[in-house]
């Protein structure tokens, strides 16, 4: 035991155990109803379809990952990264005899670790891709009609985020609208889902 905490609170694998320790705040949150779990859905990917994207998200799209939420996707890559690091040095990092060695393999572990976790993290949780398809779906149905508050300093065509109150901690929404401009303030009304865009075509509330 005092092996596993040392190690488990000793770099390199202590960036991933503060990771997890975050993770498993937001999921006990939300378990409680303290936290909304839709509270982190402007976090997700978005659809990969018809879209070029670079960087973290165009990689995690490689693996099949658009459409999970991001909290989970960070979960269990922070997960399979804690375990990479954690056997790594116990197998190897902690027999190294000098600590600048030890600690500069450490940093490129964390790389490593993240780089090798995340088509792990596709594989476990591309099944899941359908379920959330599904949820989001009739989440999207059962949303219109509602009148939200324009949160954003302007909704056009192209952009617009608005507030929703759905009886908990409330819900952001990206919104559009082709007919008229609405500006931070003003009361609106979901009429549309767009599939494509993730977001919502409103009018006038």
């Amino acid at each position: 035991m005092e092996l596993f905490l040392h190690i488990a609170t000793g770099f390199p694998t202590i960036v991933f155990s503060i990771l997890l320790g975050v993770a498993m705040v937001y999921w006990l949150l939300a378990m409680t109803g303290l936290v909304d779990l839709d509270a982190l859905d402007f976090a997700e990917l978005p659809d990969a379809e018809g879209m070029e994207l670079g960087g973290l998200s165009g990689l995690l799209m490689k693996f099949g990952l658009d459409g999970v939420p991001l909290a989970l996707i960070l979960t269990v890559l922070g997960l399979l990264a804690w375990l990479i690091c954690y056997f790594a040095d116990f197998f190897l990092l902690r027999h190294l005899p000098f600590d600048l060695l030890r600690y500069g393999l450490g940093a490129l572990l964390i790389v490593l670790a993240v780089v090798i976790a995340t088509p792990f993290t596709g594989l476990a949780l591309r099944p899941l891709r359908g379920l959330f398809a599904k949820v989001r779906a009739v989440d999207s149905v059962s949303l219109l009609g509602r009148s939200a508050v324009v949160r954003s300093p302007l909704v056009s065509a192209q952009q617009g985020t608005a507030d929703l109150d759905d009886g908990g901690a409330g819900l952001v929404l990206q919104v559009r609208s082709e007919d008229a401009a609405f500006k931070r303030g003003d009361k609106v009304v979901l009429v549309e889902y767009l599939d494509a865009q993730n977001a919502y075509r409103v009018i006038a509330g």
